[in-house]
């Protein structure tokens, strides 16, 4: 037998960061949440809740959370054709899905589904920041529900959704282009010349040399994890980069930024991936997440 308030404490918990927080999203005392936490884990024989600041759930805490999202789309789906079995004393609990995303698609074209989706839903939306190469195992480790990911494989238990591609471009401005490649863009420059790199997961570098010189080369970097940012420094002669379309297309035009070798664009394909079991009950969310990506990408 399942004890769901236990459950729906730990859930919030880590929904909210803290014990006290969620004592008083659930109207109780800190004292009950500790308890009915202490008493499932120890029934349970595992951790559910690194305590910290904020408190995170470990493998297991997730799992859970993701059974209690589950729980909630049924509820409110149950409540809303049964209005009466709504306690109008019971604090409300609205379903927070948790979702991941590559930065460039969370600083070009998701912002815009999710809020499409938000405006006409009654869940709320935490969504989470990785490499697109990465996302994907948040959904096997069942951290998230959804996921806009580069597998093109599905996920064990999700449905799969082509959203298209995602352009990027070797970009920087002519000043930096004539100050470090006065010889054009050769492998030997290359070496020398300082890029951009998002964080440790970034492969587009990497990748766009490969494609570009046929073998992988080193080069100097700096680190720099915000899309927005990435372009600006590119903007300001920092380095070089590998900028999407959607962020550079009018500073090409204007010839603020280059391409470092014309016409090597690198595409990313990006995949929607939902749980299969929410997928029926969020299909407005595949849905407006599918049609942006269609006419951004």
């Amino acid at each position: 037998m399942l004890d769901y308030p236990a459950l729906r404490a730990v859930a919030t918990i880590v929904q909210t960061g803290s014990f006290e927080r969620a004592a008083t999203a659930l109207n109780v005392t800190p004292s009950a949440i500790s308890q009915r936490v202490k008493q499932l884990e120890e029934r349970l024989g595992v951790i559910l809740i690194v305590r910290g600041t904020p408190c995170t759930a470990t493998e297991k805490g997730e799992w859970l959370c993701r059974h209690m999202e589950n729980v909630g789309m049924l509820e409110a789906e149950l409540f809303g054709q049964l209005p009466a079995l709504v306690d109008p004393d019971e604090p409300r609990q609205r379903v927070t899905l948790q979702i991941a995303t590559n930065a460039d698609s969370l600083g070009t074209w998701f912002v815009e589904a999710m809020s499409n989706f938000a405006k006409s839903s009654s869940y709320l939306l935490n969504v989470a920041v990785d490499d697109q190469d990465h996302t994907a195992e948040w959904l096997q480790r069942g951290r998230v529900i959804a996921a806009v990911t580069s597998l093109e494989k599905p996920v064990r238990g999700c449905r799969r959704f082509a959203l298209g591609v995602l352009r990027y471009h070797a970009t920087a401005t002519p000043d930096f282009v004539t100050s470090h490649f006065p010889q054009g863009v050769t492998s030997e420059a290359i070496r020398n010349a300082p890029a951009l790199t998002f964080n440790q997961k970034d492969r587009l570098q990497s990748s766009w040399i490969r494609r570009t010189f046929g073998r992988d080369l080193d080069y100097p970097t700096h680190w720099l994890p915000s899309p927005q940012s990435f372009v600006e420094a590119s903007l300001s002669g920092m380095g070089w980069g590998m900028n999407p379309t959607q962020l550079t297309r009018e500073h090409l035009a204007s010839g603020r930024l280059i391409e470092l070798v014309p016409d090597t664009p690198l595409d990313v394909p990006l995949y929607w991936q939902i749980n299969r079991l929410a997928a029926d009950r969020l299909a407005d969310l595949t849905r407006e997440v599918v049609t942006v990506a269609k006419r951004s990408l």
